[in-house]
């Protein structure tokens, strides 16, 4: 028997490293957005003591869950180990979202409403205008810049590619074979939304407001960049000769 939407259950998946600062205000904002929303945190062995402090959250809160590793392991291996977690769990919708509150949880509302129309919603910075706040004008052209490459690359026809807020229904996941997902960077967001457009499934983008990290250090370096320029190409063509 099939669920109504007021019985699905979601997961909104954080990777973290070192953000003992943000996460006391972010997981309580997160949770009264709905009561079918839990958390998971995803952290890379934090030296600040982040996972000490969801552990104590959790025995207060059951809707609260950790995953812990070793040690720094990346963005995209901390997506798939979520979604491996969350699909084992089953839960029906699976957002992402970072912890330094350059994503408005009270955004995750919103998605809620979308998915039921889509499978996939994404959170665009670039649908009515430019929605980004405190960038420097370098990275603003070179995020806007990137998003138009990978759409004329790939054809995929999204106006922000390279986001992070973002709902998966658990079918998309499902569909996808996470263990052959390679991208570990920022480039993950683009070959996961795209292996979900070759696939057939419906895509919605909603407008968010995005705003630069309020503390820690930001992740992005040119590696990340050097690693998008190509994968763009990778993907197109694994599925010209149908090898996604």
């Amino acid at each position: 028997m099939q669920k109504s939407m007021s019985d699905k259950k979601s997961l909104v998946i954080v990777p973290t490293y070192n953000e003992l600062e943000n996460l006391p205000r972010l997981i309580p904002v997160v949770l009264s957005q709905d009561e079918s929303i839990n958390i998971l945190i995803v952290d890379d062995g934090s030296p600040d003591g982040t996972g000490k402090f969801v552990k104590d959250e959790m025995q207060k809160n059951n809707r609260i869950h950790l995953l812990e590793r070793e040690k720094k392991m990346g963005l995209g291996t901390a997506y798939i180990a979520g979604f491996k977690y969350a699909l084992q769990n089953n839960y029906d919708f699976i957002f992402e979202m970072d912890a330094d509150f350059s994503h408005d949880p009270n955004e995750l509302k919103n998605f809620l409403v979308a998915i039921k129309d889509g499978d996939l919603v994404l959170g665009s910075r670039y649908i009515n205008g430019v929605r980004v706040l405190n960038w420097p004008m370098a990275r603003l052209l070179l995020s806007f810049f990137a998003s138009v490459y990978t759409r004329i690359i790939t054809g995929m026809p999204v106006k922000d590619a390279t986001g992070g807020f973002k709902c998966f229904r658990r079918k998309v996941l499902e569909a996808i074979d996470l263990d052959k997902v390679k991208s570990n960077g920022y480039t993950f967001q683009i070959e996961m939304s795209f292996k979900a457009y070759v696939k057939g499934f419906k895509i919605i983008e909603i407008p968010i407001i995005f705003i630069d990290r309020v503390k820690g250090k930001s992740k992005m370096s040119k590696k990340i960049v050097r690693e998008a320029v190509t994968m763009v190409w990778k993907l197109r063509l694994q599925h010209m000769f149908g090898k996604l």
